[in-house]
């Protein structure tokens, strides 16, 4: 055993085996301070350059979106043979980002991981968003979008409803399930930090708007009493959407009869991708606000290596599912099969199946190594080039 360096405070056992997550921290006020000055502080000039940047994006969006309209969704290239393309690919990949967030609130929190406190809020802020860009893609894909709302199963006038077979109407249920749940444990867990900002605050609208948000959340037994156990029944509630909600999206694809699509592997292979693409963009988040917002000791190595720990098991899982589809196509003796994948490999886009590769199965083994696995710089451009190889997949 090592010895003691002299001069060294004494470590229980419970510190040398769990040591704290958070370790420069004295007091919950210290917490509070930090976590609430971000709402607090007052805007920088660098701030509203980003928030005008980020806005003149989404102008970009809604005057390409006006263009789709008006001209037909032929400009992204759909035929006959490729139905969905350039909406499909953003649909699938937006709802996996949006994983993450509720994997790291709801199953983390049943077993009961600590490490998730750090980031569960933010990360679950990243699903809502997520959902909601993958949301947009259905509906502008059927082209006239004004009447998209006939993909619900609601009463009218022509006395119709949607095929209940349509892969198409399962993705309506599974993701609007998934956002409603999502928006309720996001809302629940912020409750008390509402009550903080509201306490806190220094002027009456603020006051306003947080006293009313927080619904009268005073810190009480009786309301913690009732809180946990909300809580606790919305992540036993989310976690099955979590792993069933990409499992129905998998459909998409699984339910044709199109070559390299018609197969059982792609549940458990899209669950798997979308847990591996969400963390990868809560650490490209994570790292960013740390950063920007001075939350290192917030946001430690420590939270971020355990990430990286899922990142290099998810990816691992993929790269399983991308073997076991060419065994598959292989073993079944399908010429149709195995000229998909051939062609998938080694065909015009062959750049992009091997930068998918690169990106999904080999970035993430430099994980292995604690030094790389605890380096900044390292796991931020890993992150980036993950959520690239996963748009690619």
């Amino acid at each position: 055993m090592t010895p003691q360096k002299k001069g060294a405070a004494a470590l229980t056992v419970e510190e040398y085996l769990h040591p704290p997550l958070i370790p420069t921290a004295k007091s919950f006020g210290e917490l509070t301070e930090a976590v609430s000055s971000v709402a607090e502080r007052k805007a920088t000039p660098v701030w509203y350059i980003v928030t005008g940047f980020c806005a003149s994006l989404v102008l970009v969006l809604v005057g390409s979106i006006g263009y789709l309209v008006y001209e037909g969704i032929g400009i992204w290239g759909v035929n006959i043979p490729v139905g969905w393309g350039w909406a499909i690919v953003n649909f699938v990949w937006w709802v996996g980002i949006g994983h993450a967030g509720t994997l790291i609130s709801a199953i983390l929190f049943l077993f009961r991981q600590r490490w998730r406190t750090s980031i569960n809020r933010f990360a679950e802020a990243m699903t809502l968003f997520a959902v909601i860009c993958a949301l947009i893609f259905p509906a502008i894909h059927v082209g006239r979008f004004w009447v998209v709302y006939w993909v619900f199963p609601l009463p009218n006038q022509m006395s119709m409803w949607p095929n209940f077979r349509s892969p198409l109407l399962w993705d309506v249920f599974a993701v609007s399930i998934y956002f409603t749940c999502s928006l309720l444990f996001w809302y629940t867990g912020l409750i008390p930090d509402l009550a903080t900002l509201r306490d806190r605050a220094k002027t009456k609208v603020r006051r306003l708007i947080f006293h009313i948000t927080s619904l009268g959340w005073r810190g009480g037994n009786r309301q913690w009493k009732h809180y946990e156990l909300a809580y606790l029944i919305l992540a036993g509630v989310s976690t099955p959407l979590v792993l069933s909600v990409h499992s129905v999206v998998s459909t998409d694809f699984a339910t044709s009869i199109v070559p390299g699509w018609h197969t059982t592997i792609f549940p458990p292979y899209f669950v798997a991708g979308a847990i591996y693409s969400g963390f990868a963009m809560v650490m490209t988040i994570g790292v960013i606000m740390r950063k920007v917002f001075r939350m290192e000791h917030i946001i430690t190595l420590r939270h971020l290596e355990y990430m990286n720990k899922i990142m290099l098991l998810t990816g691992m899982m993929v790269g399983y599912a991308y073997a076991t589809e060419f065994f598959i196509a292989w073993y079944s003796g399908n010429p149709y099969e195995m000229f998909t994948f051939a062609n998938r490999a080694f065909g015009p886009y062959a750049w992009a199946y091997w930068t998918m590769v690169s990106c999904n199965v080999l970035v993430p083994q430099i994980f292995w190594f604690k030094k790389l696995r605890t380096s900044i710089p390292v796991m931020f451009i890993a992150s980036l080039l993950i959520n690239v190889g996963m748009w690619f997949e």
